[in-house]
């Protein structure tokens, strides 16, 4: 994992490596080369730039240290002439006239605008206190400080093969292998499963649920088509200390106040501003909350 100086850095040395391949690209080009300075290559005029590079290079995942190696930049700068070429085709072609491509370039600009502005606004959150952090953790010690492991058997049954019959035995069983038994028996198919849950993987109500239950309690849960009968084996003690939780608490507070400061701008912009809804079946009911952009 890279620090804050190690990531800050990343990007000054991929454009280093860029600008340090446009060098060599320009003086095997002769005074041509020298003069356009960033210019990397240009196809039917179009010109690519150590600047295009070093963006590309920070898309593509290239570590800094990869992108020292001439290969790598080469062969990015590769990919950019065969991107650049198809661009000058499909212009050649008016693609980029057509409208759903229009639409589509549109609503790609709006997005990168709106999330620009939300950045800037909202890049002056703070990071969470170790009060803050503090408070989370004994505010939820189903999470911490109390977690539980549910060490969970199951039998996995098509949704459609739960019938009367079915559901009465499951009500009435006294053991998973007393359902699975029957169900040999009637040809119904299942599957069978073990699986572990932790109490911070769960819902607080869920956990609360999973903790009342008498040892081998059955219960049954729909998931789209099929339906899954556990039942809970063994529940484990499986703490976790505040400092081993800081990252992770760090993380959430962080992303919550980036949240509500995104949807503090948007109400502050709606209150602002004049909204009408033209088409009066579109508009809501009442005034909508602000959600984040």
């Amino acid at each position: 994992m890279l620090n804050h100086s190690e990531s800050s850095a990343r990007p000054l040395r991929l454009l280093c490596a860029a600008v340090a391949l446009a060098s060599t690209l320009a003086a095997c080009g002769g005074d041509k080369g020298a003069k356009s300075g960033q210019a990397l290559a240009s196809v039917n005029g179009e010109e690519i730039t150590a600047l295009q590079l070093n963006e590309e290079l920070q898309r593509s995942g290239v570590s800094a240290e990869q992108a020292q190696q001439p290969a790598v930049t080469k062969q990015l700068l590769e990919n950019l002439v065969d991107r650049q070429l198809v661009i000058n085709e499909a212009v050649k072609e008016k693609v980029d006239r057509d409208p759903q491509v229009v639409r589509a370039i549109e609503r790609a600009k709006a997005l990168l605008i709106a999330q620009a502005y939300m950045q800037k606004k909202v890049g002056a959150v703070t990071k969470p206190t170790p009060a803050e952090v503090a408070a989370y953790y004994s505010e939820h010690p189903v999470f911490f400080a109390q977690r539980k492991i549910f060490d969970m058997r199951q039998l996995i049954i098509n949704g459609s093969d739960i019938d009367d019959a079915v559901k009465g035995v499951i009500d009435n069983a006294k053991s998973l292998e007393e359902v699975a038994a029957y169900l040999d028996a009637h040809k119904v198919k299942f599957s069978r499963n073990q699986i572990q849950r932790s109490s911070s993987d769960l819902p607080p109500e869920l956990s609360s649920r999973l903790l009342a239950m008498k040892p081998g309690q059955l219960f049954l849960v729909k998931e789209g088509s099929r339906s899954v009968l556990a039942t809970v084996v063994e529940t484990k003690e499986a703490p976790v200390t505040l400092e081993v939780a800081t990252p992770q608490i760090e993380q959430y507070l962080f992303g919550t106040k980036n949240k509500e400061a995104a949807a503090a701008e948007v109400q502050r912009l709606r209150a602002a501003a004049k909204i009408e809804y033209l088409n009066k079946a579109a508009a809501p009911a009442s005034a909508p909350a602000a959600a984040p952009a």
